[in-house]
């Protein structure tokens, strides 16, 4: 591993309690928390490591579901899993660990606040389920998620549909219509890009969602007219 800046050892601590393990690679840890924009010649960051971690959390979540829910259909359990595997559900696991305190990144990025750093605390906690499979094993990344997971996969709100499919059949319900999607905006660096999305419904106002791949800003979009017009419930919080 190329050599990274380290975490002080009373940081390291509280953080290790939070996540239930000490690793023996210590590396790894300061690895998994280094962001692109942090990066210099010397250093590496975290997003190979967040590939692997979105494998292992898929992997230990459809267990989890399978287990929990065992007269569920396939489509009940995959929407379950849509749900427990999105940037939101690994953001609040983030923010309940208060990862936000540990996290390298650049300048750029540090001026980023809310709903604009929701991918970044998500990405983080992959990046650190992939550290903890590497250093401790399947069983240890296991026990991890399940720490953090296990409540939220059974919250009454676990089954919800996708946004765009949940809100295309509304749309056409009651106003036999169908939404319409365009990309207003792309910005952000390479490695951090943002996507300006707005949905627009003939018949109600429309609403815009900004995240960092177009699929995802048209999910938030959605789910903003779903949740303003009562189809869904409102879960919305800005961190």
């Amino acid at each position: 591993m190329t050599k990274v800046q380290t975490l002080s050892q009373a940081d390291r601590a509280r953080l290790e309690a939070a996540i239930g393990y000490e690793f023996i690679e210590r590396e790894r840890l300061d690895w998994a928390l280094t962001h692109a924009s942090a990066r210099t010649h010397k250093t590496g960051n975290y997003e190979r490591l967040e590939f692997l971690g979105d494998r292992v959390l898929g992997l230990c979540i459809a267990e989890l579901l399978f287990k929990t829910f065992g007269t569920a259909t396939e489509g009940e359990l995959s929407v379950r899993l849509n749900q427990l595997v999105s940037a939101e559900t690994c953001a609040e696991v983030a923010d309940e660990m208060q990862l936000h305190l540990y996290i390298r990144t650049g300048a750029d990025v540090k001026k980023l606040t809310g709903k604009r750093m929701l991918n970044v605390r998500a990405d983080v906690v992959e990046s650190l389920i992939a550290a903890l499979y590497l250093d401790g094993g399947l069983e240890i990344a296991r026990q991890f998620i399940l720490r953090y997971w296990e409540r939220r996969a059974v919250r009454p709100d676990g089954a919800r549909r996708d946004a765009k499919t949940e809100l295309q059949e509304w749309a056409h319900a009651k106003f036999g219509v169908t939404p319409v999607y365009r990309v207003d905006d792309r910005s952000g660096p390479d490695h951090d890009p943002r996507f300006t999305v707005t949905v627009e419904v003939a018949g109600t106002a429309p609403e815009t969602g900004i995240e960092r791949s177009k699929r995802a800003a048209e999910q938030v979009a959605a789910t903003r007219i779903l949740e303003r017009e009562g189809v869904w419930q409102s879960q919305s919080t800005e961190k």
